[in-house]
């Protein structure tokens, strides 16, 4: 899946200049399917969770499960706020068809790989957790939360190019 959001952005991104409108499309869609499909998904993981909860599986709720269970509400939480940024992502490349193709290609590709590695690094990090710590999986973590740094920032910094009307 990362390998073919990976290859829709260069698509988009190599597009000659008269198809600009065709390659913002294209990242539109990206972000509207990759934030529905995910919030479904983390959605779903919340649920999960929360019938572990309500049926007192040891494995979620022992004591020495705490970690683990921190780690994955993490993951869950984490994931469906990156899901609604996705959409949010795609409303804004669609209303400013004109933001610059760097711009917009580095900030598509940093929060599409923020949004897999940073709750990724949760819930994988709750997977395997040793003497109460997360597992090495957790090094993820930082990894993707400078991802989305970059992607609110590249967006944020194209903001103050675009008029109030446009």
């Amino acid at each position: 899946m990362a390998d073919e959001i990976e290859d829709k952005s260069t698509a988009a991104e190599q597009m000659p200049s008269g198809n600009k409108s065709a390659a913002t499309r294209l990242l539109v869609r990206t972000h509207f399917r990759w934030g529905w499909w995910s919030l479904l998904f983390f959605l779903s993981l919340g649920i999960f969770l929360e019938s572990m909860h309500g049926f007192k599986v040891a494995f979620y709720l022992d004591a020495s499960s705490s970690t683990r269970r921190l780690m994955w509400t993490l993951a869950h939480v984490h994931g469906t706020l990156f899901a609604l940024l996705n959409l949010v992502m795609a409303a804004f490349m669609q209303a400013h068809a004109d933001w610059p193709r760097r711009s917009r290609a580095i900030a598509s590709r940093s929060l599409m790989s923020g949004s897999i590695l940073l709750p990724a690094g949760f819930f994988f990090g709750g997977l395997w957790t040793y003497d109460g710590d997360p597992g090495v999986c957790i090094y993820l973590v930082p990894l993707g939360a400078l991802l989305m740094l970059v992607a609110v920032f590249q967006t944020a910094r194209s903001c103050s190019r675009f008029s109030i009307g446009s």
